[in-house]
């Protein structure tokens, strides 16, 4: 028999590059009640089937409600990220921004810190700031270039100041 996990994810390869509906997130309900309604694993698959069908505003309850009751390393920065773009979806920028800051504060090595700041970049566009956005974005490839990284990062930071 196949574990949760498995099964979660055999629902989410299943519905891959189609637009989630009501049949996904009934399949991800079913499998959220297996484990009861304080599983923070299982809140933050119900946030992300509703995220991932357009209902940002119902996700982001599921998603404060999961770190609420507490995500392991793999998954919290997944919910905060996810949140994060959900707020961004929703208007709700400043949130979004302090979420993400408050992620980049907190856990600087995180395997996840490009998806912050990717998600940040958006919230920043998104918000009226799209140097400082661009500028975000740019400051978490330099690190993958094969050179240049005293000159592009000088010329992020002055990008960031055309938004002020």
């Amino acid at each position: 028999m196949d574990t949760w996990e498995e099964r979660i994810e055999a629902v989410w390869t299943a519905a891959s590059g189609e637009l989630v509906g009501d049949e996904v997130i009934a399949l991800i309900d079913a499998l959220a009640a297996e484990r009861g309604a304080d599983d923070a694993r299982a809140e933050c698959e119900r946030a992300g089937a509703r995220d991932s069908a357009g209902r940002e505003a119902e996700a982001v309850e599921l998603y404060r409600r999961a770190l609420g009751l507490g995500l392991d390393d793999e998954h919290r920065p997944q919910a905060v990220i996810q949140l994060a773009s959900s707020l961004r979806n929703i208007g709700e920028f400043d949130q979004a921004l302090a979420l993400l800051e408050e992620e980049e504060r907190t856990h600087p090595g995180s395997p996840y810190h490009e998806a912050v700041a990717v998600v940040k970049a958006l919230v920043l566009a998104s918000s009226g700031a799209p140097a400082r956005g661009l500028s975000v974005a740019l400051l978490a490839l330099i690190p993958h270039l094969p050179r240049y990284h005293r000159s592009m990062t000088a010329y992020a930071y002055e990008i960031a100041d055309r938004d002020t």
